[in-house]
């Protein structure tokens, strides 16, 4: 399904190209009639938008608040946990401070001048500040929050929502069946939503080619050239920082995640090559204890390449739109995006949910997802494979941090089954706590 998607958006890309094209040679030189054929084109991506504005509220509020009551509370895991959060706050800050670093050195949008059809939202830009930031985080309402689609003020409740779901403890199991059959529900839907995108990409592309002309693609080239170039740049950070704690064995690790890249990065999805990571990690040496709680984790908290795309990608629209945003304004979108980047992993171009929310939330025009839609797919492969690199030497650092790295097997042994240590039963011991004291020297049980 997700291969056939994927080729739908490239179709739908190339007839958008095709119609585009043709509307610009034909009535190109009258705008007002270039304009008014784009508004028939962009009532596609509209209906689009729509739809991803609809599964914000429900969306976030089931994710988050499943995660954290289904996290458990093991004094063991729970120092893990800590630890793993603390990377993941530390790599989230550096790849989403990266993208807003390179967006304004490289200025990929400058030059677009595009206006939006919308008028830009209520919340300025130049009238946020951070008293009103903090006030706005917090909702009055659980209510207005999801009326209102404000992702910040769900995710504050979920928070609270989950702790205290955890610790209602078998009282509260009904409940979080309820929420967890809500989270899988979402994800249908999104996956429902996601058939749509062929579609928005043709009406995307086809008016904005309609109006400006074929010479906009260049602008979409130079975007996803300096897009990789950070992604690079990302990749030597994560893997020199993963040297500090594994010295040479972050070489052995690169070796061992191929796989799981080429997998992730061919299908535009790093969930896609979550089975082979586990897989790949055993070999390395890293038992399943460790890996089974610390890589769900990073999947809903540390997507390294999904946060560096989307600040490229909000400050990109901004820049498309000519809207001059201040420092400050750009550190308060930071800040955003730090916090309502979590808890979404999973659903597909989860990271447009995300940027949605954000321009709605500083007034942007949120039209300008759409713009980017048409190139998505070649920006998500990139991201995608990112946030397994940035996952793989998380759980490979916390697992050396923790005295619990193992000799590695080689990498190209026949693997039928887990080794044995990484069974949650195996002869090496059946909790937590006795991985956590053992010889990080000790070759594992066979």
């Amino acid at each position: 399904m997700a291969k056939r998607l994927t080729l739908f958006i490239l179709v739908g890309m190339v007839l958008g190209i095709i119609a585009g094209a043709i509307g610009h040679a034909q009535i190109g030189a009258d705008k007002e009639a270039a304009t008014q054929i784009a508004g028939y084109f962009k009532i596609l991506p509209d209906v689009f938008l729509h739809l991803i504005k609809m599964i914000i509220a429900p969306l976030v509020l089931a994710t988050i608040v499943a995660g954290i009551a289904n996290m458990g509370d093991s004094a063991a895991l729970g120092r893990i946990g800590l630890k793993s959060l603390l990377w993941f706050i530390g790599a989230s800050f550096m790849s989403i401070t990266l993208g807003l670093l390179l967006v304004n050195l490289l200025q990929p949008g400058v030059g677009l001048d595009l206006t939006p059809t919308a008028e830009i939202g209520e919340v300025k830009t130049s009238a946020l500040n951070l008293r009103d930031f903090i006030l706005h985080i917090f909702p009055e309402s659980i209510f207005g929050a999801m009326a209102s689609n404000n992702i910040l003020q769900i995710l504050v409740f979920s928070i609270f929502a989950g702790v205290g779901l955890s610790a209602l403890g078998d009282r509260g199991a009904p409940l979080l069946r309820g929420v967890d059959v809500l989270a899988e529900l979402m994800l249908q839907v999104t996956n429902y939503v996601m058939l749509f995108a062929p579609f928005a990409v043709f009406g995307a592309l086809a008016g904005v080619i309609t109006v400006n002309g074929l010479g906009i693609l260049l602008d979409f080239l130079r975007l996803i050239l300096e897009f990789y170039l950070g992604l690079t740049l990302l990749w030597m950070i994560l893997f020199g920082v993963g040297a500090l704690f594994l010295g040479r064995r972050i070489l052995t690790l690169a070796r061992y995640i191929v796989e799981p890249l080429l997998l992730a990065f061919s299908t535009a999805s790093s969930e896609a090559a979550l089975p082979k990571l586990f897989e790949q990690l055993d070999r390395f040496g890293i038992p399943r204890r460790v890996s089974g709680f610390v890589l769900p984790l990073g999947y809903s908290f540390n997507l390294d390449g999904s946060m560096m795309y989307m600040s490229f990608a909000t400050l990109f629209i901004a820049q498309a739109y000519g809207i001059d945003l201040s420092i400050g304004t750009q550190i308060l979108i930071l800040l955003t995006l730090m916090i309502t980047s979590k808890g979404i992993a999973g659903v597909p171009r989860a990271s447009l949910v995300v940027i949605t929310a954000t321009l709605t939330q500083f007034g942007l025009p949120v039209e300008g997802v759409a713009l980017i839609l048409g190139i998505d797919q070649f920006l998500d492969m990139g991201r995608s494979a990112t946030n397994v690199v940035g996952n793989a030497v998380a759980t490979s650092v916390i697992a050396k941090w923790e005295g619990m790295l193992e000799v590695p097997e080689p990498a190209d042994k026949d693997y039928p089954h887990a080794p044995a240590h990484t069974s949650h039963h195996g002869a090496r011991g059946l909790t937590l706590q006795e991985d956590m004291v053992s010889d990080s020297s000790k070759p594992p049980a066979r």
